[in-house]
């Protein structure tokens, strides 16, 4: 059988060849007591967290955030078309936000609708944010603001929490269906696709990256030096061997964060990466930057890769060789082994 997709969090279900049992109650106990515990809507905010279970995931979340940005208009066709959409419409489009020189309406009005005038909610204390960070929805409008995993995903304090607590389970219900539907309407005019292009850096940025990785190396050629020469003061309560190993890790993972700052100020706000990891519908800044600038120090039990063989981690390195690379640093990213 079919099943919404927000439910699937609290089933931990996925469509990979899940299985589920649907049982049917004889009794008329049974049935009353499902009836009035255990349907899906009675169970969106947990008594155990106090919180939501389950909010706007994957698709629908990453539309959501996409529908909400300051660029998106809708013309009149694709308004009436998305009105269908919205439950219990009362049959009146709103007014455009832009009339000259055509009528044209925001994303954000268009999401308007779906949530209830009862809700008001303020998230960032800045009431005029210059680049749309916050939120604020004033009795069912959104005034500035993305919708994020935050805010519509199974966050306590979020629209769902909201919705849920101040006017019921049917209507925290209604406001998951309604948002899933007028979303996925209108991610499928828009569109939303991720390709290798989203992973390709500027030259610019691939030099920086590369001066990054080159400076963290010297730092290490440095100390392995000191340590060859016996020069390397033990930090207190290690012994030599360890200082040298927890300096050389500290410097690789500065060159890795570096190179992925680098790489988060390059990316353009519309690329997709970057589009579902601040929408939290997939994805995180260290997923980005391994695909775009460096994957990184490989690490086993806490440790940089040991020596497998005699005194090498692989028959390619020479024995003894305490560099970088010889010890799992990957300074090459994903695209790059692509």
């Amino acid at each position: 059988f079919r099943l919404n997709l927000s439910v699937t969090s609290p089933y931990n279900a996925d469509f990979d060849g899940d299985e589920m049992n649907l049982h049917v109650p004889q009794s008329e106990e049974t049935r009353a007591e499902i009836k009035e515990l255990c349907l899906v809507p009675l169970n969106i905010v947990s008594p155990q967290k106090n919180g939501p279970l389950m909010g706007i995931v994957q698709d629908s979340l990453a539309g959501a955030y996409k529908i909400c940005r300051r660029d998106t208009f809708l013309t009149k066709e694709q308004v009436m078309n998305l009105m269908l959409w919205v439950p219990n419409w009362d049959g009146v489009i709103p007014q455009p936000a832009i009339i000259k020189p055509r009528p044209r309406w925001t994303g954000k009005q268009i999401l308007s609708m779906v949530i209830p005038d009862e809700i008001s909610l303020q998230q960032g204390n800045n009431n005029f944010p210059l680049k749309d960070d916050g939120l604020l929805i004033q009795s069912g409008d959104i005034m500035y603001g993305l919708m994020m995993k935050k805010n519509i995903g199974a966050a306590a304090g979020g629209l769902i929490h909201l919705a849920y607590n101040s006017m019921g389970p049917e209507a925290a219900m209604a406001l998951l269906n309604g948002i899933q539907q007028v979303v996925t309407y209108w991610l499928l005019q828009d569109g939303h696709s991720i390709g290798i292009g989203d992973t390709i850096p500027d030259k610019q940025t691939i030099e920086k990256i590369q001066a990054h990785i080159d400076e963290e190396k010297a730092e290490v050629a440095r100390l392995t030096q000191m340590a060859t020469n016996n020069e390397l003061e033990a930090l207190p309560g290690l012994n030599v061997r360890s200082t040298f190993e927890n300096k050389v890790s500290m410097a690789l993972n500065t060159a890795r964060d570096k190179a992925g700052t680098t790489t988060q100020n390059s990316l353009k706000d519309s690329n997709n990466a970057v589009t579902m990891a601040s929408s939290g519908s997939k994805g995180s800044s260290i997923n980005i930057s391994q695909m775009t600038a460096l994957v990184g120090q490989q690490i086993v039990e806490g440790k940089r890769i040991p020596f497998g063989f005699k005194y090498r981690t692989l028959p390619h390195f020479t024995k003894d060789d305490y560099s970088p690379e010889a010890r799992g640093f990957v300074e090459n990213s994903y695209l790059r082994g692509l």
